[in-house]
């Protein structure tokens, strides 16, 4: 009985794993494809890459795609902080009902509701004063804000909530300042939240279509607008050389963080070990 359900379990694994990657493993295969049928493999080659890098219009949003990612998430992270913070340290106030509701409501609009209202908010600002001045990069990063804001104040708030406030009492009682409280004691002990928010706003920013779509001008195409547009034409060998690059470049910086975990890790069992031995 305990050899089936051990066979049965191996099954599931390997089964999840298979129905996870074996397609990431395709698109990577046929990126190296000689033809230009996706599906058809007539020859190993690096044509489609140089391709890709002699595609500008590829290239640029990707670019825009990057620098787009980096503002939202920092700006995200700049609002949803003190939002998280807010949730989390100051109790039942007068409007936390509505307030909380207007945090959280991005979490669960449709993103096509969001990125129509921010349209038609863009289209008035700019009849009412001027700004701003049509769609382009700017937009796409207020609307990206709007959205990522509410995850990293869940992810902050959730953070808050599950830390010993002992510390901080113990930092005013010796009279120190909130603000200075906040400084020294809280940012580094959310920090992890803090890290978690920002590569999550940068990942939701990256990976938008539908609310770009919407508020995006000439110009300021991303690369999941591009990629969508050149789908529809058909599948390019390019866009398998892409999705392989960026794949590499994720599984290289999941790689880097292990090890950076590992040794940190490490370094936190050396120290305890010499203090026990100290001690």
């Amino acid at each position: 009985m305990i050899g089936k359900r051990s066979t049965f379990l191996l099954s599931a694994l390997v089964f999840g794993f298979a129905f996870l990657y074996v397609p990431i493993l395709l698109v990577i295969i046929y990126s190296f494809n000689e033809g230009k049928l996706v599906t058809v493999w007539t020859g190993f080659s690096f044509k489609w890459y140089v391709s890709l890098f002699s595609n500008d219009g590829m290239i640029d949003a990707a670019w825009n795609s990057l620098r787009i990612g980096v503002m939202s998430a920092t700006l995200a992270l700049a609002v949803g902080t003190p939002a998280g913070l807010v949730m989390s340290r100051f109790g039942r106030f007068k409007g936390r009902t509505l307030f909380s509701g207007m945090v959280a409501a991005p979490l669960v609009m449709p993103e096509v509701i969001t990125g129509l209202s921010l349209l038609l908010l863009f289209v008035t600002l700019e009849q009412l004063i001027g700004w701003p001045a049509g769609r382009g990069v700017t937009t796409i990063v207020i609307a990206h804000t709007t959205f990522c804001a509410a995850y990293v104040a869940v992810v902050v708030q959730s953070r808050l909530a599950g830390m010993d406030t002992s510390v901080e009492e113990a930092a005013m009682d010796l009279g120190a300042k909130p603000a200075k409280i906040f400084f020294v004691i809280t940012l580094p002990m959310i920090l992890p939240a803090l890290l978690a928010g920002w590569l999550l706003s940068f990942t939701l920013s990256l990976d938008d279509l539908v609310i770009a779509s919407f508020v995006a001008g000439p110009g300021s195409t991303t690369l999941p607008m591009k990629v969508f547009s050149s789908v529809r034409l058909g599948v390019s060998p390019e866009i398998n050389a892409l999705a392989t690059l960026i794949i590499l470049a994720v599984s290289v910086m999941i790689v880097i963080s292990s090890l950076l975990i590992l040794r940190s890790e490490r370094a936190r069992t050396r120290s305890m070990d010499q203090a026990t031995i100290d001690s």
